[in-house]
């Protein structure tokens, strides 16, 4: 009967070896999945022109190392000014978000705020009924903000599960810091500000992350509201020349001080597009990985 009840449940016995085998193998089989492709592009972006019209399109094996590509993107072209576009409003946009977010997620957790319950419901409702596309152009075209980088930003600046997300964190930390506070004569804001903030590091960077996340990856605000291809941000640029495929001119790419000069293929411009994109996602995120299991699984235990 001892031996009975010491026995391991099934899920925490050590698995057989031909389970570990195929779990190898199928990690494996999607990490080459998701390398590969990526392999691709950037090998293809690094790719000189010969090796370009050797393949016949895309490269799978190197033959010599070019940076023309890049070059012809950072000269002061279409290129460069969609990458200055997206860092402006990626950051201004995550600033702005942030900012808005922990003020109504940290005033929607204090049970006696001001229209608490009909704030809260609102925020709620979000997640069942959303604005249509037509309402929203009209009020951003009654606003005054078409062809404005505000445009990118007011739209989307409070996503309604970053902001339960962090309500439900604010409400997990211990009440009596904030009453012992009070009790001293502190302002709400100067325990929101030094008291609450700082025990808030993980779900802030992971919200931050979100949010900075969608700004750099959004392009459909941009068709709606953009007609400027000056203020074309740098996701419009990938889906205008790389998704459908229109032709990349010397003119529109490459810089005036440039412009004549030899320049790379344009399927090894327009991957080189591709790897720009990714770049920033790709640094930030293993930043921040870490204060992602306890920022997101922690402010989501109540609310």
């Amino acid at each position: 009967m001892s031996t009975l009840f010491s026995e391991r449940p099934v899920w925490a016995e050590r698995p057989s070896l031909p389970a570990r085998v195929t779990k190898s193998v199928t990690l494996v089989a999607i990490a080459l999945v998701i390398v590969f492709p990526l392999y691709i592009v950037i090998l293809t972006s690094l790719s000189p022109a010969s090796a370009v019209n050797d393949a016949g399109g895309l490269v799978l094996v190197p033959r010599g190392v070019s940076f023309a590509a890049y070059s012809d993107l950072f000269s002061g072209g279409v290129v460069t000014r969609a990458v200055l576009v997206s860092l402006g409003i990626t950051t201004a946009g995550t600033l702005v978000s942030l900012v808005a977010t922990i003020l109504a997620a940290y005033g929607l957790s204090r049970p006696g705020s001001l229209w608490h319950r009909p704030l809260l419901f609102a925020v709620l409702l979000t997640f069942l009924f959303a604005p249509g596309m037509i309402p929203l152009y009209l009020l951003v075209s009654n606003v005054g903000l078409i062809d404005n980088y505000w445009s990118l930003i007011l739209p989307t600046a409070v996503n309604a599960f970053n902001l339960v997300v962090m309500r439900a964190f604010f409400m997990n930390l211990p009440q009596e810091i904030g009453d012992s506070a009070r009790v001293d004569g502190a302002s709400e804001w100067t325990i929101l500000t030094r008291l609450v903030l700082p025990m808030s590091k993980g779900v802030t960077a992971v919200i931050g992350l979100f949010y900075a996340v969608g700004y750099w990856n959004a392009f459909f605000n941009a068709i709606l509201y953009i007609n400027d291809n000056a203020k074309w941000p740098l996701q419009l640029i990938l889906r205008q020349y790389v998704q459908q495929g229109q032709q990349l001119s010397s003119s529109s790419v490459i810089g005036d001080a440039v412009h004549g000069s030899a320049s790379a293929p344009n399927l090894a411009i327009q991957m080189a597009i591709v790897v720009v994109a990714l770049v920033p996602v790709t640094f930030v995120y293993p930043l921040v990985q870490k204060h992602f299991t306890k920022g997101v699984i922690i402010g989501a235990v109540k609310g």
